[in-house]
């Protein structure tokens, strides 16, 4: 059956739209003009326009620029829309013109026809009403911060309480089992597998702080800066009230930037949370990796902890079970680093009062807050809070560890106590057995000097 089409109208002449789109032309431009990666923007990018839209129009009321006919229709439009809308009317491609305007048009086109379809006798125009007191070059940016800032709020920072608690439990839990350090990989002092655990938390929760701090620089908006930050066709009110409609609409404090130009021509806090996200890739990678060195072997490996079995690891040899979830949040990490550079680039892209990678922008940043909050979720649930700890094993490890012997340099000396580090590697003996043999110290000091335990507080061993 022939798709249907209807004649829509633009400053550039007449367009084919399919007949059940509720956009007009200037989106259908952008269709066949952008036909690049077939990867539309993201739902929260779109949701944020959408607010912003309905804020304006608000704001345009209360200030009489806008009637209220057309003010309350635009406002029902907005909250009318449904996850189908999201899915289908909004289809341009993330690789489009760099200010984001076939997207703005897009939105502005497909509210302007449902409030002209819910209302009689009301001509209600995608630039003229729905557009009013705003550009494309103020709502772009705008709907970075909204959305970013939402996306944080509301799916990131929660996802980092969790995995940060379930760490921080996991620690406590293991607070008694004491194990061998490493460095560079190589047996070191000893710790506890508390101590280990809770420096991932700490990483972890200092990671939410680094994201809690950007957050009241992603809360100063450019809406009511127009074209170039000069405010040209907005009310000198608008950006103030504009900012507390968007505030009420969101359950999130918004205000004006301090500077409408430098919002619009940069993406400096965009770079800056992106710079934030990448810590947090760099902290979830370590701690993916050191689980995945943990549960290593059983047999030939580390073998210190075992991770949940959560599906047959390979495909040809039986009984094999992999690090799954450490594997997918490495990958993740992976992704969002490489995000970052993008985002960094994007960054630069400034050129004199607009920047011109804003939908790249906006869809990378978006993906990477995506891929942390789901990764730092499966994390916690999935990776650290059914891992058992191979008690046994670690107490032998430990209990062969030449590096204890770093416990006796008060007492012995630095030079001695390498002899005995020597002699216990090559000899394959317990540091303990070997010392008793080339010190004079008594047994009683020497296991009260060597006790892992005690080690693990720190401070200075003393046998007195």
């Amino acid at each position: 059956m022939d798709e249907k089409f209807r004649t829509e109208k633009d400053s550039l002449g007449e367009v084919q739209v399919p007949e059940w789109a509720l956009y007009g032309a200037q989106t259908q431009r952008a269709l066949e003009n952008f036909p690049i990666s077939d990867t539309p923007l993201p739902t929260e990018f779109i949701r944020a326009i959408v607010l912003i839209k309905k804020s304006a129009a608000q704001a345009n009321r209360e200030l009489g620029l806008l009637d209220e006919q057309r003010a309350d229709a635009i406002v029902a439009a907005c909250d009318g829309l449904g996850e189908e809308d999201f899915a289908c009317q909004f289809p341009l491609d993330v690789y489009q013109t760099g200010s984001g305007t076939s997207t703005n048009m897009n939105v502005n086109e497909v509210l302007a026809r449902i409030a002209n379809q819910n209302s009689v006798g009301l001509d209600i125009g995608a630039n003229d009403h729905v557009n009013m007191s705003q550009s494309s070059n103020d709502v772009i940016p705008t709907a970075i911060h909204v959305s970013v800032l939402l996306a944080g709020r509301d799916r990131l920072l929660p996802a980092l309480r969790q995995l940060h608690a379930q760490l921080s439990d996991k620690a406590a839990e293991v607070a008694d089992v004491v194990k061998t350090g490493r460095t560079h990989l190589m047996d070191a002092l000893p710790l506890t597998l508390g101590q280990e655990i809770g420096a991932w938390a700490a990483q972890i929760e200092l990671c939410r702080e680094r994201i809690r701090g950007v957050l009241p620089r992603l809360s100063q908006v450019a809406q009511g800066g127009t074209a170039i930050g000069t405010g040209l066709n907005a009310h000198p009110k608008f950006a103030q009230l504009f900012a507390q409609k968007l505030s009420a609409n969101s359950t999130q404090q918004f205000r004006p930037a301090d500077n409408l130009f430098a919002a619009i021509a940069s993406q400096d806090t965009a770079v800056e949370v992106s710079g934030q996200l990448r810590v947090l890739a760099v902290a979830l990678m370590k701690i993916a990796n050191d689980l995945r060195w943990m549960n290593s072997g059983p047999l030939a490996g580390l073998g210190e902890i075992e991770l949940q079995a959560l599906q047959p690891g390979s495909s040809i040899m039986p009984g094999k079970v992999n690090p799954v979830i450490a594997e997918a949040v490495a990958m993740v990490a992976a992704r969002v680093m490489g995000n970052d550079a993008t985002i960094g680039i994007a960054g630069q892209s400034g050129n004199f009062q607009l920047n011109v990678m804003l939908p790249l922008l906006a869809h990378t940043l978006l993906e990477s807050i995506r891929l942390l909050g789901s990764a730092a979720q499966l994390l916690a649930d999935k990776a650290v809070a059914g891992f058992s700890v191979n008690r046994e094993h670690l107490a032998e490890a430990l209990s062969r560890n030449p590096i204890l012997v770093t416990a006796l340099n008060p007492v012995i000396g630095y030079a001695k106590a390498a002899e005995i580090a020597k002699e216990a590697y090559s000899s394959g003996r317990p540091i303990f057995a070997v010392a008793r043999e080339m010190t004079e110290l008594d047994e009683a000091e020497l296991k009260k000097l060597l006790d892992p335990a005690r080690l693990a507080q720190g401070g200075i061993v003393s046998g007195d």
